[in-house]
């Protein structure tokens, strides 16, 4: 135990003598280092990130002239050649001109955000969708529930015909378990849970935050079930089904799938470099993967409060998030196959993708002092909906039994406070005493070097 405890503090001493030599000798050299760590994350670099020259030149050279006389072409083609006596037509083709020419805008000056793949062009038009929908949610929040009903209407005649059934009886016969009525409960729905799932894990890439987020959810179900019907689940629905089956799963294969390409390297080529055809359709196909991937370290042993915070901060507007979804489809009656469901699911799932990288940059590296744009415009969504969920479906919300809510609001503030806190001490002692013990058996095979505030074999 004595020479353990010696061979510790011999250890500590020389790592603590080899910062003193780099400090005094390497300043310079240090200081230079550390400066590009903390340029390559800062603002501009999450919100506008450049394009490394490995790409075909003609798909990222600037086309506005080109592209300026195909918009007017197209323009002048459908408003003098198509036919104008269809009312219902015209204000079709109008509202698609502006979505068109919008969305044109949002290529040229819009930011590209945090990913370059498979092209800058796409998460423009993505951040261009966002705002598309921001606005549209805005002037909804400012019309009464009849004319948005309208509009929807509208849009798609074949709701006037359906209404949510407040009467269906949902987790019924509880105590009857049959393999048949498990498998029933495998459907359709039960696969999106589990890519859900999966697609979250991709993006969180913690696997605390990622189960806390989904224990919180099934007391969100609970919480809300005296509003909405079908969050009324049988326990073993709830609890196998969806916890220990859908989310353990697609947690479990979204977190492999980050550890691959966490592994993976990355030695992009340019096309016309490669010369075999075989070749260059592989890295045609490869143009779909990520460039690189960076390993997140959401939490630290030396975290400040304002990031402990904002974590737990992540967590609660993620069960917002989901609500949204829900009560949306609620409020307005969608049927949970409807288009705009499913259209509504993969623009926010594409518009999360960006906002959680800047989310994350901000949090956990101090030379971001700004939000990024996209994580910004994806933060108003998220309120907007609320806030059009909760005054168009006021007579829904007359019907809310206090007590679920502030129960539900405690155990949301106490259990992500835990798990960001225990998340904070399991990197505080686990890992760290991890490198500590592998430091003590490898101390001969190489010099020890420190990083980021844990020891590591050099």
């Amino acid at each position: 135990m004595a020479n353990t405890e010696l061979s510790t503090n011999s250890i500590r001493n020389r790592l603590k003598k080899k910062e003193d030599n780099q400090v005094e000798n390497n300043s310079g050299s240090l200081e230079m280092n550390e400066g590009q760590k903390l340029h390559g994350d800062t603002f501009p670099n999450i919100n506008e990130r450049p394009v490394d020259d490995v790409s075909i030149e003609f798909f990222y050279r600037p086309h506005t002239i080109t592209l300026f006389l195909i918009s007017i072409g197209a323009v002048i083609y459908f408003a003098f050649v198509r036919d104008t006596d269809n009312v219902d037509g015209n204000l079709w083709a109008g509202i698609l001109c502006v979505i068109f020419f919008f969305l044109i805008i949002s290529v040229l000056t819009f930011p590209n955000g945090p990913f370059t793949r498979p092209h800058p062009a796409i998460w423009r038009i993505v951040f261009g969708c966002s705002v598309l929908y921001l606005m549209a949610l805005l002037f909804m929040l400012f019309q009464n529930y009849a004319t948005v009903r309208k509009i929807l209407v509208w849009v798609d005649p074949k709701l006037s015909t359906f209404h949510i059934d407040m009467d269906k009886e949902y987790g019924v016969n509880c105590s009857d378990i049959t393999v048949e009525k498990i498998w029933n409960h495998l459907d359709v729905f039960a696969l999106a849970h589990f890519l859900g799932w999966a697609f979250k894990a991709v993006l969180i890439r913690h696997f605390g935050l990622l189960w806390a987020t989904s224990i919180m959810w099934e007391l969100t179900e609970m919480a809300f079930a005296h509003l909405l019907p079908n969050f009324i689940e049988c326990w073993w629905d709830a609890v196998v089904l969806d916890v220990l089956v859908c989310n353990a799963l697609g947690i479990w294969v979204g977190l492999k799938i980050c550890s691959i390409l966490e592994m993976r390297e990355y030695k992009w080529v340019s096309i016309r470099d490669i010369e075999s055809t075989t070749g260059k359709l592989k890295r045609a196909v490869l143009q779909f993967t990520p460039a690189s991937w960076t390993s997140v370290r959401w939490l630290d042993p030396n975290c400040t409060y304002m990031r402990f915070v904002a974590l737990c901060q992540l967590v609660i507007f993620w069960q917002v998030s989901e609500l949204n979804t829900f009560f949306l489809k609620h409020v307005y009656e969608f049927p949970p196959s409807h288009p705009f469901v499913v259209v509504r699911l993969v623009l926010v799932g594409v518009i999360v993708a960006p906002s959680v990288r800047q989310y994350y940059m901000y949090t956990t590296n101090p030379s971001c002092s700004r939000l990024g744009t996209q994580c910004w415009v994806y933060g108003a969504i998220m309120v907007t909906e609320a806030l059009l969920c909760i005054r168009h479906g006021a007579a829904l919300f007359e019907r809310t039994q206090a007590v679920n809510i502030i129960v539900w609001l405690l155990c949301q503030t106490l259990i992500s406070v835990l798990c960001v806190y225990g998340c904070v001490l399991w990197h505080q002692y686990f890992e760290t005493n991890k490198c500590s013990s592998s430091i003590l058996q490898e101390t001969d095979h190489g010099d020890v070097e420190t990083y980021d505030g844990m020891l590591l074999i050099g």
